[in-house]
């Protein structure tokens, strides 16, 4: 504090909080996305400051917060290292949600570890190639499993989409501007809003419960009878389920408001006939990897725009993506809780190598490791063979 000679008034002056710091272990990097329609961040303050406690060290590139409305000094408070992009690249772990592109795997040290949400169809085979290169363990956090089999980020993501969906198409239907200016559930003597949920999964079940809650009326389809009757149990029969009859869902596409396309065993490409049955102007949420390729000639837009771009639909149809942009904060927060638990277990093993060895559940999630791809899908779209992670592990 300073005392002021003049009036003897006690000012409080900012301090840096006090941040426990044990031993080093790594460094890990947080640049900021480069992809305008992505605004997904990894931590936050709290969960970095956490992860300092436990003798991490966070560098986080200046600015790359903004996107979930945090401002560096938060981050700074809690011991985060702001610096430039160069050095928040070169961090022994770097996380970035967003596409890594080949200049951005030139920034890495060789052999650090990625941790992304690389998805076979997004990444280009130049970026698997840089990784390669680069010898970069790469992990993609999707697929990451727990001790039971289940894949919290997968599932926290799904779940995430499928909420936020609804909550964007509350948002876009109750615009006087651009959209029909009606509420999702209606209101007494008029008829609600029609959800037709495509899947019965984690973000199937998110979107209809949310849609449910808002009073609409909701059908969901899916071939999967026992997940259509567990997603109807858990959501206490509030909603209508159905097989994929073609017939009975042309029907729902031609009275449906809105449309959510979640992941399915055999995924569903609608035709010219489904797309000619859907009204104008209908709203719809592709929540599956391929991001609107199932649904031709209608043009894509992401929930997360560059600045200037209207989000309003129009009379066209039109496909949204990435859903969970629009709560990028409530993302970041459920990233952060599971990787802090991720990244514990990394700790306990005393090293990245040693992680993937004992933690079977990482170690399925690797798509590259030093110079070889060990996912097939990844393998695939760089053109080179599959290699087995345990054969370089049990060498190694």
């Amino acid at each position: 504090m300073t005392t002021s000679a003049t009036d003897n008034v006690i000012t409080p002056m900012p301090k840096e909080a006090a941040v426990a710091r044990g031993r080093r272990l790594f460094s890990i990097g947080l640049p900021a996305s480069t992809d305008p329609t992505d605004h997904r961040f990894a931590l936050t303050p709290e969960g970095a400051r956490q992860l300092i406690e436990r003798g991490y060290e966070i560098i986080m590139e200046r600015g790359a917060a903004a996107s979930i409305h945090y401002p560096d000094d938060r981050y700074a408070e809690c011991g985060v290292i702001i610096a430039e992009r160069t050095r928040a690249w070169s961090a022994d772990i770097v996380i970035q949600l967003s596409r890594v592109r080949r200049a951005d795997v030139a920034l890495m040290r060789r052999g650090a570890m990625l941790l992304t949400l690389l998805k076979p169809l997004r990444a280009t085979r130049d970026d698997i190639k840089a990784l390669l290169d680069a010898h970069i363990i790469t992990v993609a956090l999707d697929m990451i499993e727990d001790t039971a089999g289940n894949r919290p980020f997968a599932d926290i993501m799904a779940e995430i989409d499928g909420r936020a969906a609804i909550v964007s198409a509350v948002s876009l239907l109750t615009d006087s501007f651009g959209g029909k200016g009606i509420l999702l559930g209606g209101v007494t003597g008029v008829v609600p809003c029609e959800v037709t949920v495509i899947g019965s999964g984690i973000a199937a079940s998110a979107a209809a419960r949310t849609a449910a809650g808002n009073g609409a009326l909701v059908r969901m389809f899916d071939d999967d009878i026992y997940s259509l009757r567990r997603a109807e149990h858990h959501l206490d029969c509030r909603i209508i389920t159905s097989a994929l009859h073609r017939r009975v869902l042309l029907n729902a596409l031609r009275t449906a408001d809105v449309v959510i396309n979640t992941p399915t065993a055999s995924p569903l490409t609608f035709d010219t006939e489904a797309m000619a049955a859907m009204k104008k102007g209908v709203l719809i949420f592709d929540l599956t990897e391929r991001a609107g390729a199932d649904f031709p000639g209608v043009a894509t837009r992401s929930i997360g725009l560059e600045p200037g771009i209207s989000t309003a639909p129009t009379a066209r149809r039109i496909c949204y993506i990435n859903a969970s942009n629009a709560v990028a904060r409530t993302t970041a927060m459920a990233l952060s809780n599971t990787l802090l638990t991720m990244l514990s277990h990394i700790i306990d093993c005393d090293g990245m190598t040693n992680a993937l060895r004992l933690l079977p559940g990482v170690r399925c999630a690797v798509v590259t490791f030093l110079g070889k791809p060990v996912n097939g899908d990844v393998a695939r779209k760089a053109g080179m063979r599959h290699a087995d992670i345990n054969l370089f592990l049990t060498l190694s």
